[in-house]
């Protein structure tokens, strides 16, 4: 897997809702109505993230997941964290 490059990344980023580049990952923060539902989101996506075999950087607060994305080995943002954001983004919506 290569990380993509930056006309690439902008590309896809543009595509996405509510995620951006920060410090160099893919960054966004879910907001739930309450803990239940953030954490539901974290265990709900966890059978397709291990099923993927990419894992995210992520961290609930109450009712906020944030998530961080990107290809270790790459050594930056790859095709694998574009589907794993738009993955996430799919178990959100039935959850928010």
């Amino acid at each position: 897997m290569q990380k993509l490059s930056e006309a690439d990344l902008h590309a896809a980023v543009s595509g996405l809702n509510g995620w951006q580049v920060v410090n160099g990952k893919l960054h966004r923060v879910y907001k739930f109505a309450d803990f239940i539902h953030a954490f539901g989101f974290m265990a709900t996506s966890a059978l397709g993230i291990e099923k993927a075999g990419h894992h995210p950087e992520w961290f609930n607060v109450y009712n906020r997941v944030t998530v961080d994305l990107t290809t270790h080995d790459a050594g930056g943002i790859t095709e694998k964290d574009i589907d794993l954001a738009k993955f996430l983004d799919e178990v959100a919506k039935k959850l928010q």
